[in-house]
């Protein structure tokens, strides 16, 4: 999930665990579903979509259905904010839709349940995807689903800001953090604004560690490799940016950063391609001449985080033939350039970039090669339990409450005895 309960904080698997249902024991073993002919899509399919996906998702269903008479694509639109918990009820009552879309996140979790049926033979050809992006619907080696939208990180500066204090967009580490002061200097609140901790702060955090070349699990992926040299760097540097004050302690929620953007309170921020849209709006017409995007800085890489969503069919789906004839619709570069058009999603297939909507475009073109260089936390069950240890943690280190070293030796502890799941 990315745009930027109970059954939330215990975990899926325990739920499924609980209530005795499930349709396989420690998730589906098969390596793909049957394939898909290419028939005209036939009878209903519904489809739950979160968010402004869902809101707007009927505008391009209708263009399905006109090249398919004889089918019918029921959308429902869900809230993020209830989308995990009605999900998971879902499963464990036996009551699915036959297609849903899932935040690249929760895709490990949900597989583990045995609920979502492989993604069939042939039915995509995985290397049209953003490498980073189609890890997010891999679970031990098993496609489930396909990336329906990506989403990636980059650097929003303020340009009259930068050329002001007499920097540019920073390539490396000690360029990003002698920016970060320098916009400071130049009368910014943060220089870069960057939460102090809490949720979802793992994905500034994590992006660092993979740039120093390090990573969440081992090779194997058995084993968690947080207490590592790597995490301790990229632990230090995050705190340093408190530390030396290029950074505010204060954690912005959306409605407050672009006013700040827009004030010069902050001088930078990382964001998804959104923004771009909700700047050009609050700031009005002589603001987008004032701001610009980069990728993102880094040491040994420039890797971004990439998130986004993912589109899944469940196994119990009554029209299975359907439901995946529609996602390969929603696959191919034409269909992704129309729900652009209509969504402002990036698209998930890397040919769409290819058109000049994106390569023509200052923003857009950058977003283009992040994706590139970006990744996903691995698609394990137990993310959501993990993480949030880290978000705990990294708080604990920029307040000054924790010791990098200590805090990596009880995110190290607690992911060991959390397990991966599979």
């Amino acid at each position: 999930m990315n745009r930027w309960g109970s059954i939330a904080a215990m975990g899926l698997v325990g739920v499924i665990a609980l209530t005795g249902c499930g349709r396989a024991e420690g998730g589906s073993t098969a390596t793909s579903g049957a394939a898909i002919d290419d028939k005209p899509a036939t009878g209903e399919v519904t489809f739950w979509a979160m968010g402004n996906e869902g809101e707007v998702l009927d505008q391009l269903a209708t263009k399905f259905e006109d090249e398919n008479p004889d089918v019918t694509i029921n959308v429902t639109a869900v809230p993020w904010d209830s989308a995990h918990d009605r999900i998971a009820t879902s499963i464990a009552g036996g009551e699915t839709p036959d297609i849903s879309m899932l935040g690249t996140t929760w895709v490990g979790e949900f597989a583990a349940t045995g609920a979502l049926e492989p993604t069939p033979e042939g039915l995509v050809d995985e290397a049209s995807f953003f490498e980073g992006s189609w890890s997010t619907a891999v679970v031990d080696d098993v496609a489930y689903g396909v990336p329906w939208y990506v989403d990636s990180r980059v650097l929003y500066y303020r340009t009259d800001l930068a050329e002001a204090a007499g920097v540019e967009a920073p390539t490396t580490w000690d360029e990003y953090k002698a920016f970060a002061l320098a916009l400071k200097g130049g009368g910014a609140t943060s220089g870069v604004s960057l939460p102090p901790g809490g949720f979802d702060s793992w994905q500034y955090v994590a992006p660092l560690a993979w740039q120093a070349g390090g990573d969440i699990l081992n090779e194997d992926g058995t084993e968690f490799t947080f207490d590592t040299p790597e995490w301790a760097e990229a632990f230090e540097f995050y705190k340093s940016f408190f530390d030396e004050g290029a950074s505010e302690a204060v954690r912005l929620e959306g409605g407050e950063i672009e006013q700040k953007f827009i004030d010069g309170s902050v001088g930078s921020f990382f964001s998804g391609p959104f923004h771009v849209g909700l700047l050009r709006e609050q700031g009005g017409p002589d603001f987008a001449d004032k701001f610009a995007v980069a990728q993102v800085p880094g040491a040994d890489t420039r890797t971004s985080f990439t998130g986004g969503g993912n589109l899944t069919v469940f196994g119990d789906s009554e029209n299975r033939d359907a439901s995946w004839k529609f996602v390969r619709w929603l696959s191919q570069p034409e269909t992704q350039l129309e729900w652009y058009d209509i969504s402002t999603d990036l698209p998930s297939v890397q040919a769409a970039f290819e058109d000049p909507i994106f390569t023509d475009d200052p923003y857009l073109s950058v977003f283009a090669a992040q994706l590139a260089d970006s990744k996903a936390p691995p698609a394990i069950p137990t993310w959501a339990q993990v993480s949030a240890v880290i978000d705990q943690e990294l708080e604990k280190v920029t307040r000054g409450d924790q010791t990098v070293d200590a805090a990596l030796k009880t995110i190290q502890q607690q992911a060991d005895t959390i397990g991966t799941g599979n």
